[in-house]
């Protein structure tokens, strides 16, 4: 008999800085949008939205709050001083591209948080968390220390929760946390099979995800080697600004939604998962393979189609939670109808707007941070961040009072929005009952 468990959604909530700066090298979307006006305040109205209809489906909703932005702290170690005003004016003057990284608002794409295994996963009977790392780029690089304390004050409990240090930050130990992993199980409260998707080889653009970490992640997670898979990304496929493996595949429970060039050797990658649910989740794995012909990689990518959530509902229908660009585009819209109608588990499609996070290079998926928890273990974490409707209405509100309609580049140096995203800070943290989460809060700078 398995233990009830349900697979929660974290998001992160978008920042007050949220910018167009281009600055992930292989994500496609957000080099073709650098140096445009972005919209802040209808980022995380879009952003609160999705949680809002993922939590009206029946699906267990909670939110990560943003980090601290433009990171002046972070500014000041990099040589830059004098009070928040001077240092935002002289890293503007004299190297932009470092304080569009201190300013980015990317902590938003929860995906990139952390890799998670359930309880039930690990031979400890603990859900561990480890911190992505996050090595390849500056600004995601920052995000590593807030992002491990933020995982510690939810998840504080010792007795039902282990917390591992992010792996070294070295080139060999890149680490970009559960967009590069997916669990596939029977049911979430029993043992699953936990996949990790890796990058090698030189190419156009960076590979991310390394080898090392996502076994060094396994071996930390305590996690049986006869249930961990480890995978190798199509280098084609990243070279087409498939940057993570969630822009590619997607998995929930038995079902595994992938492109034809998610994996090199993809035949044998299904068959080993077919193999692996079969003898040790006594399931049958269903593979939904989606071909070139019937979308590119290119238009995969365009449209994030594999970045869409595939969740079960209440009442235990699966739906595909994809972004609105799918539906605008004819070759994606015929694939999800096919899917719909090909007699697998996946009923039926619901679109949600993200667009300014998907002009930024991040969809659905990327927003979120999965994790499976038993029901006392959800019982046990800081309860004020689960989503609930009157939550939901004070966050809301909380953006609308706090969050600027536009942000242009030149904005990121402004003092004002330095203080402008403190208040908003300030006022969050007592609206989760976080207490003096953020440096500044505490005395510092970052």
């Amino acid at each position: 008999m398995s233990t009830q468990a349900y697979e929660v959604n974290f998001d992160g909530l978008v920042g007050p800085t949220h910018n167009y700066a281009g600055l992930a090298l292989g994500n496609i979307a957000a080099g073709e949008n650098v140096g445009r006006v972005s919209h802040p305040k209808a980022a995380a109205l879009q952003g609160l939205a999705k949680m809002k209809q993922l939590a009206d489906l029946g699906v267990k909703q909670a939110v990560l709050p943003p980090h601290d932005r433009p990171d002046v702290g972070a500014l000041r170690r990099l040589g830059f001083a004098g009070g928040d005003a001077d240092v935002l004016a002289a890293a503007a003057r004299e190297a932009p591209g470092l304080l569009a990284a201190c300013a980015s608002a990317s902590s938003m794409w929860a995906a990139n948080a952390a890799t998670v295994s359930p309880s039930a996963d690990c031979a400890d009977g603990l859900a561990h968390f480890t911190a992505a790392n996050l090595a390849h780029h500056l600004h995601r690089s920052l995000e590593v220390p807030m992002t491990a304390h933020v995982l510690r004050t939810i998840f504080n409990d010792d007795a039902v929760f282990a917390h591992h240090d992010p792996l070294p930050a070295a080139p060999q130990m890149g680490d970009e946390g559960a967009a590069n992993h997916t669990r596939l199980c029977a049911q979430q409260g029993e043992a699953g099979i936990e996949l990790f998707v890796y990058g090698d080889s030189e190419g156009r653009f960076p590979r991310r995800q390394k080898r090392a970490a996502s076994r060094t992640v396994a071996r930390l997670h305590r996690l049986d080697p006869n249930r961990t898979f480890l995978a190798r990304q199509q280098p084609a496929a990243i070279d087409a600004g498939v940057f993570h493996n969630d822009v590619i595949a997607v998995g929930h429970r038995h079902v595994l939604l992938y492109h034809a060039l998610a994996f090199a050797k993809s035949d044998a990658v299904i068959d080993r998962l077919h193999g692996a649910l079969a003898d040790h989740c006594d399931t049958e794995l269903i593979a939904i393979e989606i071909t070139a012909d019937q979308l590119t990689v290119e238009e995969a990518v365009r449209t994030y189609l594999f970045n869409s959530q595939l969740v079960s509902t209440a009442g235990n229908e699966m739906v595909l939670v994809c972004p609105a660009e799918c539906e605008q585009s004819v070759a994606a819209s015929r694939v999800l109808d096919e899917i719909v109608a090909g007699g697998n588990p996946i009923a039926r499609v619901v679109y949600v707007d993200t667009r300014q996070s998907m002009q930024n290079g991040g969809g659905p998926a990327c927003l979120r941070l999965r994790v499976v928890l038993t029901d006392d273990q959800l019982k046990r974490i800081h309860q004020p961040v689960l989503l609930t409707d009157d939550l939901h209405a004070c966050l809301v509100g909380w953006v609308e009072k706090h969050y600027r309609d536009e942000l242009a580049p030149a904005d990121l140096s402004d003092p004002a929005l330095l203080d402008q995203s403190r208040a908003a800070l300030e006022e969050l943290t007592q609206l989760l009952q976080l207490g003096s989460l953020y440096p500044f809060q505490r005395g510092g700078s970052g």
